[in-house]
């Protein structure tokens, strides 16, 4: 038996071929229940960390999934490969073709998922009552920092009070409890962290502080440049008492921390500094069909093709167990030889 840096035991060799049913796991004993599914790799802001001021050549509208081939996808990792949770990201999925349709399909599933969306918020004050109907269950919004001239050097847009009516109506549609998802800015960063904690405490959102990782389109990304998990709490410490949650963390991405006793908490996920790979529980599926065992991972699986040259759902289905099968045991950022992948993170999803 060997054993990886993260403590993770390797069950079998890894020439053994994948289970044909039961979880969808890997060598390593995990069991992905968790979904994230790319919808577009579209989006109307131009994050630093994350595109070019000028954006991207966007995939072609032929290599995206047809809303039924996504619904089937989704459809065979839930009822087949016991997916209970599934969230739809993008790029931005809210430009994404009929959303509230894919979401509607989702819910109708037995068992029914859990079901999430990842946003960046515009639009949200329009179609929150919508999705909530369609039956979207949780929302996170995307904001690195209420001020409002940062926001615009950061996303280069002005764009802040739309995403700002989008967090209110989407706690107004009961879409709760709401999350805010913020990458901080390496230099004014620290000041939005204590910004957004309060801001998020006064209108009854959960704040969820994220690494910046090496995903931009650039391949400009610098451990040195990046604020890291340690940095962040012990500038949030300054002015809030922070003490761990009691509640066991288990495979969730955040650890969370109670802010002055609670109820309120702040979550800091520390994918660069303090990996969580061992409790990783998640399968990707980009817009174009491709699965993904891992965030970074520089295979990948095709199932659009396997769909559209006529494969039945049982093929589907072992190509997908084959792809997770292989999965690594961690994301390998911290290995000197490690490679970003080539895919920026609006083409792989959130």
């Amino acid at each position: 038996m060997t054993v990886t840096d993260l403590g993770l035991p390797s069950l079998v060799r890894p020439t053994t071929p994948a289970p044909a049913d039961g979880p969808l796991i890997d060598t390593y004993g995990r069991a992905a229940t968790d979904l994230r599914v790319s919808l577009t790799d579209r989006c109307n802001l131009r994050c630093t960390y994350c595109m070019p001021a000028e954006g991207l050549d966007w995939m072609r509208g032929e290599e995206l999934l047809t809303v039924e081939e996504l619904t089937r996808l989704v459809r065979i990792a839930v009822t087949r490969l016991g997916i209970t949770r599934v969230r739809f990201t993008g790029g931005e999925p809210l430009v994404a073709k009929r959303l509230e349709d894919i979401i509607a399909a989702t819910a109708a599933l037995a068992p029914r998922p859990e079901i999430a969306l990842t946003t960046n918020g515009i639009g949200l004050d329009r179609r929150a009552a919508g999705l909530k109907q369609a039956g979207l269950d949780r929302i996170n919004v995307s904001l690195d920092t209420v001020d409002r001239e940062r926001f615009i050097h950061i996303t280069r847009r002005d764009r802040l009070a739309d995403v700002l009516a989008g967090l209110a109506a989407a706690h107004e549609a009961g879409l709760r409890p709401v999350k805010v998802n913020a990458v901080l800015d390496p230099t004014t960063g620290i000041d939005d962290a204590v910004a957004l904690l309060r801001f998020c405490i006064e209108h009854d959102y959960q704040l969820r502080i994220i690494e910046q990782m090496p995903l931009d389109a650039g391949h400009a990304w610098s451990r040195g440049a990046a604020l890291s998990a340690d940095e962040i709490l012990a500038a949030l410490q300054q002015h809030f008492t922070l003490t761990p949650d009691p509640k066991p963390r288990g495979s969730a991405p955040a650890e969370l921390w109670l802010v002055d006793g609670g109820p309120a908490t702040v979550g800091v996920i520390a994918s660069v500094s303090h990996a969580f790979c061992s409790a990783c529980d998640r399968t990707r599926l980009t817009a174009d069909g491709q699965v993904r065992s891992c965030l970074f991972s520089r295979e990948e699986t095709d199932l659009r093709g396997l769909m559209r040259s006529g494969a039945d759902d049982d093929a589907v289905e072992a190509a997908w167990r084959a792809a997770m099968w292989a999965k690594p045991a961690g994301h390998g950022i911290n290995d000197p030889d490690f490679v970003q992948p080539d895919r920026p993170m609006s083409a792989i999803g959130g």
